[in-house]
């Protein structure tokens, strides 16, 4: 769920990376296709935002592309195969905003999900720089697509990525330099600890990073008005209207659901972490976690929190982020101390929300909701052509808000015979399969998030 709950213009490391993943919401049983590995509870975004409704599929349609999924990059990809003319149908299994799309941080961030550091680690510099110049583009893209569709999501500048433990202070500031000098990046600046604890109001943290090129919004939002303008612009939506079965007949893709079915001649899997049970590639490489956020009643005073606006992420490897709505409310995430049966979650997110700000420990909770979102083995995105004409794209590992639109905005670019094919440094990526197969990759995973979420208190 919240995916792009987090921003990388700070150091990370897949032993110590803060944020990459969560811990110990993961069931161990098999998930159908669709399913949430938990209860997700209504967000407060929800009622801060009227969904039109789109009717189910009933009836056998062909078209050139069928969609499955209607997050971020689904409604994306179907706006933009529509405005190119090619016959497109997005099939969604629930509501539109339901899964991680509707459901998440809000949070943009910078640069992928992994580090410069560390991508230039696996990859070499040039190609880490084309990867950070590719995720600049999808920035730029998310904030032309909001003035384009003049959107009300929201949207609020700035990005603080803060440390939680006093020997990453120095790998922080490094990484602002490194930014600013290697990368062309120059709205990353280090704080210490007094500027840190000014732009928070509080000082829990030693020192971080201020992103003035970033931001932040409210996610329902973007997916009502891209649902919107995907339909205006002529791709047929369809809600509540799961597919049960992907398969190849005569040469085509055939998308079957209960009441009815689209035949065409490409699919783009678009499920994220909502589609488990769908195709076992995807199954392999994208893993669905947990994550849970609550809103707070409307703060006494606001200007105390967050003076400036920004959002917040932290430097734990479980990370927790945090920024206030437009209302004034604290909008507060985090994935520790929760098991695959989710309990009272407003308990452990207050006493995490106290932590930061002590004078909250009393504040109410109007809303707790949790979700899910998908990630990969190397915190990357995961898109490959799975079978002849069918094409996944996910596992954004918490970096969705900035990369989705931009991702199904790629792959109509592909289908309509654009100039540029900038899925291809994705599907270059090399992202392993999860170890343990179905059986055992949830138990291994769970072992390996509770480690970090123990490590996060050393």
């Amino acid at each position: 769920m919240p995916a792009s709950s987090e921003a990388s213009t700070r150091p990370s490391c897949r032993s110590s990376a803060p944020g990459s993943a969560s811990s110990c919401c993961c069931r161990f049983d098999r998930l159908s296709p669709y399913q949430s590995p938990i209860a997700p509870g209504r967000s407060w975004y929800e009622d801060s935002v009227e969904r039109p409704a789109y009717p189910a599929l009933t009836e056998s349609l062909s078209v050139d592309v069928v969609v499955i999924g209607g997050g971020f990059t689904g409604l994306s990809a179907g706006l933009h195969l529509a405005k190119r003319g090619i016959r497109v149908a997005v099939l969604e299994a629930h509501r539109f905003g339901d899964g991680a799309s509707g459901r998440n941080g809000g949070q943009m961030g910078t640069g992928q999900r992994l580090s410069p550091k560390e991508i230039e680690a696996e990859y070499g510099f040039e190609r880490s720089k084309a990867l950070f110049d590719l995720a600049e583009d999808a920035k730029a893209n998310l904030f032309d697509f909001i003035a384009d569709n003049g959107l009300d999501v929201d949207l609020t500048p700035g990005q603080l990525n803060v440390v939680h433990r006093r020997r990453h202070v120095d790998e922080y500031r490094a990484e602002v330099e490194n930014l600013a000098t290697r990368y062309d990046y120059p709205h990353a600046h280090f704080m210490d600890a007094a500027e840190t604890a000014e732009r928070l109001g509080s000082t829990r943290y030693f020192g971080g990073i201020r992103d003035t090129g970033t931001g932040h919004i409210n996610p329902m939002k973007l997916v009502v008005g891209s649902a919107r303008a995907a339909a205006s612009a002529g791709a047929q939506l369809f809600e509540t209207s799961p597919v049960e079965k992907l398969e190849r007949r005569d040469g085509r893709v055939v998308a079957r659901t209960a009441a009815g079915e689209v035949t065409a001649d490409r699919a783009l899997i678009a499920v994220n972490a909502y589609g488990t049970g769908l195709d076992a590639k995807v199954d392999a490489h994208v893993m669905p976690i947990g994550s849970f956020i609550g809103a707070t009643e409307p703060l006494a005073d606001p200007d105390a929190i967050l003076p400036g606006g920004e959002a917040c992420a932290d430097s734990r490897f479980v990370v927790r982020y945090f920024r206030k709505s437009v209302d004034g409310r604290l909008l507060f995430g985090g994935r520790e101390a929760y098991t695959a049966a989710t309990g009272d979650i407003t308990r452990h997110l207050r006493k995490q929300i106290a932590e930061v700000y002590p004078q909250l420990k009393d504040v109410r909770l109007t809303h707790a909701w949790g979700g899910s979102v998908g990630i990969t083995m190397e915190r990357l995105p995961y898109v490959r052509e799975v079978e002849p004409g069918i094409t996944s794209i996910g596992g954004y590992s918490g970096h969705g808000v900035m990369l989705a639109n931009f991702a199904g905005r790629l792959y109509a670019d592909r289908v309509s015979g654009g100039n540029r094919d900038g899925l291809a440094a994705f599907e270059a990526l090399r992202i392993p399969a999860f170890p343990g197969g179905r059986r055992w990759r949830s138990p291994l995973l769970f072992m390996a998030m509770t480690w970090f979420s123990l490590r996060d208190r050393l």
